[in-house]
C-alpha cells in the first residue's frame, strides 16, 4: 500500500475515533509473518500495560497478535498504526 493510500485510511479512521470518549481501551489486530523480529518490533509499539495473544496459524508461518490497551486519544491510536505499517510483512486488521 502506497504512503498516500495508508493516509487516506488513516484519515478516515481518523475520523471515527474522534467520536469516541476517550481515554478507552482500543483493540489493535495484526497478522505478521511468525519471526521473532517482527513480533518483537510491533510488541514493542505497546506499552508494558497491555494484554496482548498471540496465535500462530495452522501452518505456523504466520501469527495473529491482538492487544487491548489504553489509549489516550485518537492520534496516539493512529501514531501506532502508522509505525506498524512500517514494518514489512505486518497487516492491520
Amino acid at each position: 500500500m502506497s504512503e498516500n493510500s495508508n493516509n487516506n485510511v488513516f484519515q478516515g479512521l481518523l475520523e471515527k475515533l474522534r467520536n469516541e470518549e476517550w481515554p478507552m481501551v482500543y483493540l489493535f489486530k495484526f497478522i505478521m509473518p511468525n519471526e521473532p523480529e517482527i513480533i518483537s518490533r510491533v510488541s514493542a509499539l505497546f506499552s508494558g500495560e497491555n494484554e496482548m495473544v498471540m496465535h500462530p496459524s495452522a501452518n505456523g508461518n504466520y501469527t495473529s497478535v491482538t492487544v487491548r490497551e489504553t489509549m489516550t486519544s485518537p492520534e496516539e491510536v493512529i501514531t501506532i498504526y502508522e509505525k506498524s505499517s512500517e514494518i514489512k510483512g505486518v497487516i492491520t486488521l
